[in-house]
């Protein structure tokens, strides 16, 4: 079962990077872990601790790691790190447990039994699905289901995250290739999942060790550069502190200076990706100071910057305006003793517990509260990112866009925009109004339709910055939507796949009204027994066979062309007796919203002759406010043609056939209207003008498309239309579509 890396390759990275080389020193065993949750949790329960530390070492016996160790020494590491973190005797017995089900023969069934839904939930959640084939998207649906069960419970992911961060302690024992591809996730996904959370010791460590992994002599070059100017390092630090702690004694302010540790990984951000050198790093010289209250943090505040002189553009404050992770302190920099420049971050211990610990410190103060399991509500507002993953990822099918949308919403930084009333929103960087107006809801955002920004009016593609005041106004038109346009320049994840949500629904609601439309249109042609045949059984049965979920999911399928007509009026009729004829209407079941019939009348009148039939002329296709004449063809009753139409001047030949006729629409006539655009061809175009006319429930009937040599795009596109009002915003609109320079209505062939 194990597999041990190459000597040479060993050697050298042994040499390079120990800390990936460690093993876990059992000493007492569980005894040290027992005590850990004993000072955290004195009133926990720590027999559902030894019972499942009974179970995994059983489970487990007899499998090693690739380090060599037992096994069981990877779940009590594990255990051990959220302990230190001060979760409860049920998330430690979980993390005890976290690999039963996935590598043993000990199933989830029995797990519920011996220890409760809640324990099993946590197990579960961070179950791989490596037992379920998914192929190249099993890591997109195995974090997929740790984000499903992290929103019902945020203590998924702690365990989730311990047990990555000891597996990454000893990645020196596996195939680099495959050591390499488990840090660079864990650079995409837990790490900065870990910063989201505000879990700072586990975010520094899972960096630097990714970073060691990944790049080794980097990584041995920066953490000797480090501890070269160590010594200097510290006495410098050692006279920034007596300095503060002066001023301190004079505030007669209790607190605590310590120096801050350099992460390694930091220090290489800044150096290669920023392209800074070593000894210009900013943080390299960091102070921390601890203190009782918030009156406290901008008293000493003031004394630095009495002290030494900030660097201006360097101070945040993030107590007024916490961090998306909740996150609060005080930032500086100054310049300080022999004119080097110090970062300086001031706040209270309950701030600091904050920092480190972040979505754990809530854990840990909720569950010794009288050992009652913390309200998922309260998590859920402080984290509400985390409804918003989860509302994401149900809307998004294709695993590779889940895991690029989720390495993007989790990496991203952020601004923090204010409401008109005040409330603080986070965005990603680069955000805009509509974003803005998602994260206030949903319907804000499909109703959108302007911005202000500090008062002004601004584009809804105009880029947001912290401190903005942004109001959206919305539209008042019930059927008001997103513009196809929106996606793009949103920057959210949620923006995104809300407006992609909205025009799905939208073309599945116009797909099931057109294959019901077909449906009937075939039937009436073919004469078939109606009444029984529509009945919602026969296609529920038709539906189930041909496997849709449902009667609509049969018409959406039916209208996008994916099942024939002829294919579904068989299988129904082979459900029904065709015995059992009827001549009455078709019924078909109604699904979603009601669409008027395909056709109608003419919405011309014959004077003398209201009953004759009467057919608008194809040639001319007049519509209401055209000025019109009337010719009683042989068998088809009266045609309507334009009196400016072509083939007028033929039929003056024959004067008694023409009769008049006037406009009198209903609300049931529809018109045959008939376009031409004209454009500088380029691609995408056919598509953005048929988005446009779609936008605008333009029911096309034919369409022709030609080029010129000189890159003239000429379309000419004819399409049903009830209200000829509408013609006019349809025209405007495919105005406005880029590189369309003309349209207008053709009144002649």
């Amino acid at each position: 079962m194990t597999e041990t890396v190459p000597p040479a390759q060993s050697s050298s990275l042994r040499r390079l990077v120990p800390r990936i080389f460690s093993r876990s020193v059992r000493r007492d065993g569980v005894e040290q872990l027992l005590r850990t949750v004993r000072t955290h949790h004195p009133k926990g329960d720590l027999a559902i601790i030894e019972r499942a530390y009974g179970v995994a070492e059983t489970a487990h016996t007899g499998q090693t790691r690739q380090s060599g160790e037992p096994y069981i020494t990877h779940p009590l590491a594990v255990a051990q790190i959220l302990a230190d973190l001060g979760l409860g005797p049920k998330a430690i017995a979980a993390a005890l447990l976290h690999d039963t089900v996935e590598d043993t023969g000990y199933g989830l069934d029995t797990l519920t039994a011996e220890f409760g839904d809640e324990v099993a939930m946590l197990v579960d959640g961070v179950t791989k699905l490596d037992k379920v084939k998914y192929g190249e998207s099993a890591q997109a649906e195995t974090v997929r289901k740790m984000i499903v069960a992290m929103s019902r419970d945020i203590r998924v992911l702690l365990i989730k995250l311990a047990d990555r961060l000891h597996n990454a302690r000893t990645w020196g024992f596996v195939p680099p290739e495959k050591a390499k591809k488990k840090a660079t996730e864990t650079l995409e996904i837990y790490a900065p999942l870990a910063h989201r959370l505000g879990i700072q010791a586990i975010k520094s460590e899972l960096e630097d060790l990714s970073f060691a992994v990944l790049h080794p002599k980097l990584y041995a070059e920066i953490d000797s550069l480090v501890k070269q100017r160590t010594p200097q390092r510290e006495q410098y630090v050692q006279n920034v502190i007596d300095a503060v702690d002066g001023d301190l004694r004079d505030l007669k302010i209790r607190g605590k200076v310590m120096g801050r540790p350099k992460q390694l990984y930091s220090v290489y951000q800044k150096m290669v990706v920023r392209g800074r050198e070593f000894d210009d790093i900013y943080d390299l010289i960091g102070i921390r100071i601890m203190v009782g209250s918030v009156r406290d943090c901008y008293a000493v505040l003031g004394a630095i910057h009495a002290r030494w002189t900030p660097l201006p553009g360097r101070f945040k404050d993030y107590i007024a305006t916490p961090k998306f992770n909740l996150y609060q302190s005080l930032h500086t920099t100054v310049i300080g003793p022999g004119g080097r420049t110090v970062e300086i971050q001031i706040r209270t211990n309950e701030m600091h517990q904050q920092a480190e610990y972040g979505v754990a410190a809530h854990w840990k103060y909720k569950e010794r509260m009288n050992g009652a399991k913390p309200d998922a509500k309260s998590v859920d507002t402080d984290m509400a990112w985390l409804a918003h993953i989860s509302d994401w990822q149900a809307e998004t099918a294709d695993p590779g866009e889940f895991l690029d949308s989720l390495r993007f919403e989790i990496g991203a930084k952020e601004v923090y925009v204010f409401t008109p009333k005040g409330r603080v929103v986070g965005l990603p960087t680069g955000a805009t109004p509509v974003d803005f107006a998602y994260a206030v809801h949903t319907e804000i955002g499909h109703r959108t339709m302007g911005a202000k920004v500090n008062g002004r009016l601004v584009p809804l593609e105009s880029e947001l910055h912290s401190g903005d005041v942004v109001e959206v106004f919305t539209s008042k038109n019930p059927d008001a939507g997103p513009s196809q346009d929106w996606m793009t320049f949103v920057k959210s994840t949620r923006a995104r796949s809300k407006i992609r949500g909205w025009f799905t629904k939208e073309r599945r609601e116009e797909a099931i009204e057109q294959g019901k439309e077909a449906i009937a249109r075939a039937m009436r042609r073919q004469n078939l027994p109606l009444q029984r045949l529509m009945s919602q059984d026969s296609f529920t049965e038709v539906a189930q066979q041909l496997r849709y979920e449902d009667v609509s999911a049969l018409y959406a399928a039916v209208g996008e062309g994916h099942v024939s007509t002829q294919s579904v009026i068989e299988k129904v009729t082979a459900l029904v007796s065709a015995s059992e004829t009827s001549t009455g209407p078709i019924d078909l079941p109604q699904i979603g919203r009601s669409r008027a019939p395909r056709g109608g009348d003419s919405g011309v009148l014959v004077r003398g002759a209201p009953d004759i039939l009467v057919k608008l002329a194809k040639c001319c296709t007049p519509v209401p406010g055209d000025e019109i004449m009337g010719f009683v063809t042989r068998g088809s009753g009266v045609s309507v043609h334009r009196t400016d139409c072509t083939n007028v001047k033929s039929l003056m030949d024959d004067a008694e056939r023409l009769i008049e006729v006037e406009w009198a629409p209903t609300t049931k006539s529809v018109f045959l209207v008939q376009i031409q655009i004209e454009a500088l061809d380029r691609s995408g175009l056919l598509s953005d003008v048929t988005r446009v006319l779609s936008e605008h429930h333009v029911n096309i009937l034919s369409a022709t498309v030609s080029t010129t040599n000189d890159r003239l795009a000429l379309s000419r596109f004819v399409f049903e239309m009830g209200d000829i009002v509408h013609l006019e915003r349809v025209l405007n609109a495919v105005r406005r579509i880029d590189a369309v320079y003309d349209v207008y209505r053709v009144t002649s062939s």
